[in-house]
């Protein structure tokens, strides 16, 4: 696939949706309620009411006041953006394609009698909903990490925390050790924590180059991207150290010391990314669950299971098979969700063959990126969306160009879930 074809990654599945058609069979105005604002379901709501020129009411529930783009971040980490450049706001949302937004948490679904309940606006009443609440970071799995987020943070949903990480980095002695844990597939974002090591080795190479980044995989090996990351970390020598097999067991918050199963790692910045699960809202017993972690869907509409008008999308899902959890693909699957409900509230059948696709890229120092495509097909014998053999594609090594083509296709994935 050619590099010029990145840049449009966000919409190129869009011919293979079957745009749905306006005239809806109920007489009142169909009403679809999508909780959280993220990749997911920004985009589900922009797209339901572009798609269906304003004729279906979209109520977005989403909980925090800005957007925070996790891809980009691992830059704000060392330096090279600031917060406000990977920050933006609903205001589009609302004044463009006027998407009522809520300010609210969503605490409960009731399936039955299809309302949402909300900490602060009671009860809200849906036609359909999309739920997309990404990721429930788990840092009460790790002994000693709960509550101390601000001492050993994760980073992982970017925010606050993102720029905790950062100042600490800053802080950090020359000759110092940035010490990262990574936990067991599936989590959000399978490169995100290999890219922050290169990113976080940049920043030390030009200003500390004394000091050492520990990579500590409970994995068995690297999970994404392989041969293009070992030849990033070979860029920075010893500097960076991977470990594979290391299970976090314990954190000591006060001297900043992990317990792995086979060793005990003391460090200067202590960056833990614990397990994950399909965020809160997901996992409060109505829908159905795999592994009492990810959502299980029926793939051709992203329905949940036995939930008529219930969709999920995003990174709570179970994942298909070589499909990522990304920023990405959750885009994507809310444009399969928003055609699948209005095709559905017009008497239609959904499209029998949606594609999406991913791409995402990983920078390994301050100018240079490298990048991953798939193509996912819905295949109706199996019941999933299934890779494409020989459609995607991978660098064959980091460059300056694909950096230069990863901030574009940032800025256009935010242009095109928020704008």
């Amino acid at each position: 696939m050619q590099r010029r074809n990145f840049l449009h990654a966000c919409t190129a599945a869009t011919a293979a949706l079957a745009l749905p058609c306006r005239a809806f069979a109920a007489s009142a105005r169909p009403h679809v309620v999508v909780v959280g604002g993220g990749f997911g379901g920004a985009t589900a709501a922009k797209y339901l009411r572009m798609w269906s020129e304003g004729g279906v009411d979209v109520t977005l529930i989403e909980r925090e006041q800005a957007f925070v783009s996790c891809p980009i971040s691992n830059l704000v980490i060392a330096g090279l953006q600031r917060m406000e450049q990977i920050t933006f706001g609903y205001d589009l949302l609302q004044s463009q394609w006027g998407v009522r937004l809520m300010s609210d948490e969503a605490t409960a679904i009731d399936p039955d009698r299809r309302v949402v309940r909300t900490a602060r606006n009671g009860e809200i009443a849906y036609d359909d909903l999309v739920v997309a609440p990404g990721v429930e970071i788990l840092s009460a799995g790790i002994d000693g990490l709960a509550g101390h987020e601000d001492r050993i943070p994760h980073a992982w949903k970017a925010g606050a925390q993102t720029a905790t990480l950062r100042r600490q980095l800053e802080a950090m002695p020359d000759g110092g050790v940035f010490a990262m844990s990574i936990p067991r597939m599936p989590y959000r974002c399978p490169p995100g924590p290999y890219e922050r090591a290169c990113m976080v080795a940049h920043y030390l190479r030009t200003h500390k180059p004394r000091s050492k980044v520990l990579v500590l995989d409970a994995n068995a090996d690297i999970v994404a991207k392989k041969a293009l990351f070992q030849q990033a970390f070979a860029r920075y020598g010893d500097m960076i150290e991977y470990r594979p097999n290391s299970t976090l067991l314990a954190v000591d918050a006060a001297t900043l010391e992990a317990e792995f199963e086979f060793e005990r790692v003391r460090a200067d910045v202590l960056n833990v990314i614990p397990p994950m699960r399909a965020g809160r809202i997901a996992t409060l017993g109505s829908l159905p669950l795999i592994n009492d972690a990810w959502v299980d869907v029926d793939w051709l509409t992203l329905g949940a299971k036995g939930l008529p008008g219930v969709h999920v999308i995003g990174d709570a899902i179970f994942p298909a098979p070589g499909m990522p959890k990304s920023g990405h693909m959750a885009n994507q699957h809310a444009k399969v969700v928003a055609a699948a409900i209005l095709n559905a509230l017009a008497g239609l059948p959904p499209n029998p063959t949606p594609v999406v696709m991913n791409t995402c890229y990983s920078f390994v120092d301050d100018r240079a990126a490298m990048h991953v495509v798939s193509v996912h097909q819905y295949d109706a014998d199996k019941g999933q969306l299934l890779a494409v053999e020989g459609a995607g594609g991978l660098s064959a090594a980091p460059s300056d160009a694909e950096g230069r083509a990863a901030l574009q296709w940032a800025h256009h994935i935010w242009a095109d879930t928020l704008g």
